[in-house]
């Protein structure tokens, strides 16, 4: 006869199995928890001889230890991780060059310090350089904008009002027929004016591989996507025209034939954020030749060749002139009522 400290039949099968249920889940959890601290995005600063420029992390949990992820660097779009080690707070991964002219791989490592992570990779030049970030914010916003009048930024007879991004490199933009047009490519263009919250009208050919930035920082992508189609995802390359390049691909191929004429309509509403640390993302609205193809989408960070990571700083609009002949008219800006 069993004792009473026994169980019978189907209860003690149930409570054995509830038991090992218990215990396994247990398990499971022990591991995932260490992971935690590292999960989430993550809004980087990387600081070289030549000055900083903005990057991003964000790492993922996939199934019950292994961590993943996507990553910003100083070029190109963002590009998946396909493991991050984080162990005893400490923080590897890498990723293989995309337009960078390095042949070996992008190596991260860092540590864990409170809320900050810390650490150390090399540039194309071998040299090692440091790296800073901070918890990225949550997708949210809320109240409605009020703008104000509209500002003309080009005069349609010179380049008042605009500057060339790089001191050192022609600048090769002109005004021909009213129109914006690097003549000459290899320089970017940049308003003398910076700005925090807009809406943004431009139009635009696009003959060429170019790009408006957002406050200097995210770019929306500017190329010949005629024959562009959706993936087996279903969704659009994410660096085709329409794009915020790398991160957010439009809703529908809107692109007319490269020669003929375009137009953005753009709402942007900047980063917030308090005591220097941001609270809530960038956010944007894009129409795209009077179709709604991006509808009001959180940005996760600046994207490649930024002109910086200065983020919660207002930030100039910039016209990327660095690839190919490319021309831009009636670009009209109506910033934020304050």
């Amino acid at each position: 006869m069993f004792s009473k400290q026994f169980c019978v039949g189907w209860t003690c099968t149930a409570t054995l199995m509830l038991g090992m249920a218990a215990a396994y889940a247990g398990d499971d959890e022990k591991p995932a928890k260490k992971q935690r601290p590292i999960v989430g995005r993550w809004d980087m600063i990387v600081q070289t001889p030549e000055g900083e420029y903005p990057s991003w992390l964000e790492v993922q949990l996939s199934g019950y230890t292994t961590l993943v992820g996507s990553f910003v660097g100083q070029f190109g779009s963002a590009r998946p991780i396909g493991r991050v080690e984080f162990e005893n707070g400490r923080l590897r991964f890498s990723v293989p060059p995309q337009w960078e002219t390095r042949k070996d791989d992008l190596r991260f490592d860092g540590r864990l310090e409170g809320d900050v992570l810390r650490g150390e990779t090399t540039d194309e030049k071998g040299r090692q350089v440091t790296w800073t970030a901070r918890r990225a914010p949550s997708l949210k916003r809320s109240q409605p904008p009020r703008w104000r009048e509209p500002i003309e930024l080009i005069n349609g007879n010179d380049l008042t009002g605009w500057k060339a991004r790089s001191a050192g490199v022609k600048n090769g933009w002109i005004v021909r027929d009213g129109a914006l047009v690097n003549a000459t490519p290899g320089n970017d263009l940049i308003t003398e004016r910076k700005f925090t919250d807009f809406e943004l009208h431009v139009e635009f050919q696009a003959t060429s591989n170019s790009g408006v930035y957002l406050q200097g920082r995210y770019e929306i992508q500017i190329d010949n996507s005629l024959n562009a189609k959706p993936g087996k995802d279903g969704k659009l390359p994410v660096g085709m025209c329409g794009a915020i390049y790398g991160q957010i691909p439009p809703s529908k191929n809107m692109a007319k034939p490269p020669k003929e004429w375009q137009s953005f309509d753009v709402t942007f509403r900047a980063p917030r954020g308090e005591n220097g640390k941001v609270t809530e993302p960038a956010r944007v609205t894009l129409i795209w030749n009077g179709e709604k193809v991006i509808d009001d989408a959180a940005i996760k960070g600046p994207t490649g060749a930024a002109l910086d990571g200065k983020v919660l700083e207002p930030g100039p609009l910039l016209l990327q002139g660095d690839h190919g002949r490319v021309a831009f008219r009636n670009i009209k800006i109506r910033p934020l009522t304050k």
